[in-house]
């Protein structure tokens, strides 16, 4: 809510956003060159600027006046931005990244990153004036900080966090906001970092312009190292592939190995409507989906913190007859419970606003399948496991098997009855099916001949009730008539080979009745407890996309795959969603899913090519 009592309605498109990251934190930097999303100092903190979500929330930007022109982009092989900005007087770049160490290691990105914002404005021709303004309000708004000028730049305080903008130029303070017009002239530049620290601590140090300097170059150097140590996708669309596996690295929370589905809360899938959700959380599911793309894009060596951090997160939950929790906190916190931000207005409206998410909670059963799915992929990486991984690992498997026959909510969250869904069914069969792969790496060749029994009475249950004779497709649940994409995975997971008939007549169904005028994919149509209605689902059509690959049916797949691309902003970034009426990106951003099916659709489809060459 705005000082003067008027509603603050963000109207920004998502697709003007560009990510910052350090893999403990994320930001988002506006086309315009604003920061309207920062939440320290991890990714599912409060927010320190939030105008994403209401226009008092807090931001910082660096503007050019009167700009005529800008373009952006990544540095190469980077998550580092940088921005081209031309005005009637001059040329300058804005170079803008979230710090890393500048003796950052290979294998463990961000392990050393201080928690800082960096903005380095240089002019290369003519002379170019800008205005910056820095607005901090930390949690989500609420605090209206004290700033202050010290030497070298401003500080302020307010609530549980202390800030520190370090700059050469000296700054106007009024009403809690810092204001700057300053000019370059050709080769000069200006450098901002912003620090942060609790309240009760020191103040945060005061960087120098060559610190701010060797911070970018080392920052840029870290990214290229990572790259280049990890990234050998050898197929088409090689750059967007890598870049979504910088993508994916960048929501990595580093210390843990958790990766969050998205760095943003609340973004919705129906504008102005209640679909809007946190999703700075690491789902077991989004999680695993990401470890099996980054085998494909970026050899993550790492992934056994991830395996090893889940182990420790659950700890004896499977032992006491609890489900496996779907989601967690990125360090590993369990009570996810739901609230709502009353004084935000959401973006567009959207309200309303929520921290934390209630699906927490929920049974799905599904994610037993995701987790020993990318655990038997990435068996090479992970190497000797530790015991208590191997262990809870046959627990998984173990509950995989005496769980499948119940009722959840299935992959897509739905907040109505629990139900019978075909890919929860599905996802227990592949957790049985990699379990038994895995049985000699993990100790467990006793368990074999029960998992095998159990892994053949579901593949039972799934073809005779899953499939429906009437509408000639596999369908959402048992017994039912709607259809749902998620059992385009049906071959992708090596349930049935991708031309069984039944394949073939889902794959045509999904395409006939479940993709709107685009050729891009619903994930449903069925009634899922909510109001409202959601766009179509990125991930759900680069599925189909692997799926027609898999198929045979590889022009068909590549023209999907390009339809899909085509809606990537300008620096590569994918949402959840597009609006079906307006084209228009929807939900949470950047969404790991999107970037999965990505990474995973390219190389279906490289992999097809390879064999119709064979």
């Amino acid at each position: 809510m705005a000082e003067d009592g008027r509603e603050a309605v963000t109207e920004t498109p998502i697709a003007d956003y560009a990510l910052l990251s350090d893999c403990h934190s994320a930001s988002l930097l506006s086309r315009e060159g604003s920061i309207d999303w920062l939440c320290l100092p991890r990714f599912d903190s409060p927010s320190v600027f939030g105008r994403l979500l209401d226009e008092a929330a807090g931001h910082w930007s660096i503007t050019a006046s009167d700009a005529i022109e800008t373009s952006r982009r990544y540095v190469d092989r980077t998550m580092v931005l940088e921005r081209s900005i031309r005005t009637e007087t001059g040329l300058a770049t804005i170079t803008e990244a979230m710090a890393l160490a500048l003796d950052e290691s290979d294998h463990d990105l961000g392990r050393g990153a201080p928690g800082v914002l960096l903005r380095q404005v240089r002019c290369d021709e003519g002379e170019v004036a800008f205005e910056m303004e820095f607005a901090p309000r930390p949690e989500y708004g609420l605090i209206y900080p004290l700033l202050a000028p010290v030497p070298g730049g401003v500080a302020g305080h307010g609530g549980a966090q202390q800030f520190v903008l370090s700059t050469s130029f000296e700054i106007q303070i009024e009403r809690a906001v810092a204001r700057l017009r300053f000019s370059l002239s050709a080769d000069e530049s200006a450098g901002f970092a912003l620090h942060h620290g609790p309240s009760w601590e020191d103040v945060p140090p005061v960087w120098s312009q060559a610190d701010i300097t060797d911070r970018l170059k080392g920052t840029v150097q870290a990214w290229q190292a990572w790259s280049s140590a990890h990234q050998r996708y050898d197929g088409p669309w090689s750059d967007l592939v890598y870049h979504s596996g910088r993508v994916l690295q960048a929501l990595m929370y580093q210390p843990t190995g958790a990766i969050v589905a998205a760095p943003t809360t609340s973004l919705p899938e129906d504008v102005g409507g209640e679909r809007n959700w946190d999703y700075r959380y690491a789902w077991v599911r989004d999680a695993s989906f990401t470890l099996d793309a980054l085998w494909v894009a970026a050899c993550p060596d790492e992934s056994s913190k991830f395996f090893s951090w889940m182990a420790g997160a659950v700890a004896s939950q499977i032992d006491f007859g609890a489900d496996l929790q779907i989601m967690f906190g990125i360090g590993g916190e369990h009570d996810l419970s739901e609230r709502v931000l009353p004084h935000l207005s959401g973006w567009r409206g959207s309200r309303p606003v929520r921290t934390g998410n209630g699906a927490w909670s929920q049974r799905q059963l599904d994610v037993y399948g995701e987790l020993l799915g990318a655990a038997e992929r990435l068996k090479d990486q992970l190497g000797d496991l530790p015991g208590d991984t191997e262990r809870f690992l046959v627990q998984v498997a173990d509950a995989a098997a005496s769980r499948w026959g119940e009722q959840d909510q299935g992959i897509w969250e739905v907040r109505g009855e629990p139900r019978d869904f075909v890919y929860s069914k599905l996802m227990c069969w592949v957790a049985l099916d990699r379990a038994i792969s895995l049985a000699p790496a993990l100790g467990a060749g006793d368990r074999v001949e029960d998992w095998t029994a159990t892994r053949e009475e579901i593949r039972r249950a799934i073809l005779e009730k899953g499939w429906s004779e009437e509408v000639e497709a596999f369908t959402q649940s048992f017994d039912s008539q709607e259809l749902d994409a998620s059992n385009l995975m049906i071959p992708i997971v090596g349930f049935l080979p991708p031309d069984d008939p039944r394949v073939l007549s889902t794959i045509e169904a999904t395409e006939r009745d479940l993709t709107d005028e685009r050729g891009l994919v619903f994930r449903y149509k069925a009634e899922d407890g909510l109001t409202g209605s959601e766009g179509t689902f990125l991930l759900c059509t680069f599925w189909l996309a692997q799926a027609q690959a898999m198929a045979g049916r590889v022009e068909d797949a590549r023209a999907t795959f390009e339809r899909s691309i085509a809606f990537a902003n300008d620096v590569g970034l994918l949402a959840e969603e597009v609006d079906e009426a307006t084209g228009e990106l929807l939900g949470n951003f950047p969404q790991a899913f999107s970037h999965i099916g990505l990474v995973n659709a390219a190389w279906a489809i490289a992999e097809a090519e390879r064999r119709g060459e064979r």
